[in-house]
């Protein structure tokens, strides 16, 4: 249940408004923080039902990506309000109903179904059948919805068996530290390589890392979508998996998992036999950048020659805090040239699964990112979140021009690839 205290600390002043996404392309009133926070006041206080179809849009129109946590001097709690108010609001559309509680209460929950479909997906692309379909015009029999989401899927890297991490990877030269690694659920189906290079680098910097193979999601989205149960069972099952491992940190390369993870301890606060367990995991948790630049990194020497802009992860910079060291970890990467974007930390538009639930919305925050990259001339986008990474080469492919989507680890594991040096 919200604490109904959080909903006062918003005075209404309004300086969020020029930060939302949605206000901006909208321009509703009812489409901004200030907005939904007194609606959400009005189904408290008894003055509105929870089950209004106009309540429930406005709700489940929110990217819940939090930049007016960024620009809000009062502190409030975005992200908790709209949450909780989720909680109590049903999707009023078919597709949030579908995506967001069918799937992500199924596929996204049992790992044998999530790497069924993963499987499914590699070998609908590694065997030719995806280019087969787009190129033949076969896929217009599909109805346009789903037409959209085969146009939004992503290139899975690597083979056609995903990667997985294994239970302990030794570290390179002297053992610095011990870390747990959360290989997430999509990352492992689409982005093996990368968690691979996660491995790779932080062995480099000396960490023995555990991957406890009882972990499992996060629980990210199911709290974004208002099922709040799930995310507790799952965040049990999290915490259970790492518990007694004696770890100096527990890393995540997603951000959006990462922001989750953090808040177990409030996740979990009334539960007697999780509580104190929940909070200790949660603080315990380290985004991969926000942990290699706190420790003394072991410098890259070989030469990566791409120009690059970063994209901030809505739930990295503004869920986390966490800006300035992905750019400090690429500017040390010999041969790199980081170059900034404009409103490099509005959301892109994915959000979750936002770019599912609300297309247009999506594809017009998608292509004013899209106009920030290319004006700056780069090649790469580094992103550090799946869902951004997925939603800029959906982008790309929309404005028929080549730019590779690296994470930060991708650039950083090519730079140890050679002249690796054990440190002192």
């Amino acid at each position: 249940m919200l604490d109904k205290k959080l909903l006062k600390e918003c005075v209404h002043c309004g300086l969020c408004l020029d930060y939302c996404p949605t206000y901006r392309v909208l321009g509703h009133e009812a489409d901004s923080p200030r907005g939904r926070i007194y609606q959400i006041r009005q189904v408290y206080e008894g003055k509105i039902s929870a089950d209004d179809p106009d309540f429930r849009e406005h709700i489940y129109c929110c990217l819940d990506c939090r930049a007016c946590q960024t620009a809000c001097p009062s502190g409030v709690q975005y992200g908790a309000i709209i949450e909780a108010a989720r909680a109590i609001a049903e999707p009023i559309s078919p597709s949030e109903k579908t995506v967001g509680r069918a799937i992500l209460g199924t596929v996204f929950i049992r790992k044998p179904l999530l790497d069924a479909a993963g499987l499914g997906l590699r070998l609908y692309q590694r065997t030719g059948l995806q280019g087969f379909l787009r190129k033949s015009g076969a896929l217009r029999v599909l109805p346009p919805r789903l037409r959209e989401m085969e146009a939004m899927l992503a290139p899975a890297q690597g083979g056609i068996r995903r990667w997985a991490a294994p239970q302990v990877s030794p570290a390179r030269g002297p053992v610095r530290y011990r870390v747990g690694f959360i290989e997430g659920c999509i990352m492992p189906q689409l982005f093996g390589d990368t968690n691979a290079a996660t491995v790779r680098v932080l062995a480099a910097n000396g960490c023995v890392v555990f991957s406890p193979p009882k972990q499992g999601c996060c629980g990210a989205l199911q709290m974004h979508t208002g099922d709040r149960q799930t995310a507790r069972d799952l965040a049990r099952r999290n915490v259970d998996a790492f518990d007694g491992l004696g770890l100096d940190a527990i890393i995540i390369n997603a951000a959006g998992c990462g922001s989750t993870l953090k808040e177990y301890g409030h996740l979990l606060h009334d539960d007697p036999t999780y509580a104190e367990r929940a909070a200790e995991f949660a603080s315990n948790v380290k985004d991969v950048s926000e942990f290699l630049a706190a420790i003394d990194l072991v410098p890259p020497t070989t030469p990566v020659p791409v120009k690059v802009t970063y994209q901030d992860a809505c739930h990295l910079v503004h869920g986390q805090g966490i800006r300035n060291q992905p750019r400090q970890l690429l500017r040390a990467i010999p041969g790199l040239e980081l170059v900034e974007m404009k409103e490099s930390d509005v959301c892109c538009g994915s959000a979750g699964i936002y770019n599912l639930t609300h297309p247009a919305i999506s594809v017009e925050l998608l292509e004013q990112k899209m106009d920030h990259v290319l004006a700056t001339g780069a090649t790469g986008i580094v992103a550090p979140n799946p869902g951004c990474t997925m939603q800029l080469a959906y982008g790309a492919r929309r404005r028929g021009v080549d730019l590779q989507l690296f994470h930060v680890v991708d650039l950083l594991d090519m730079a140890y690839r050679s002249g690796f040096r054990v440190p002192r």
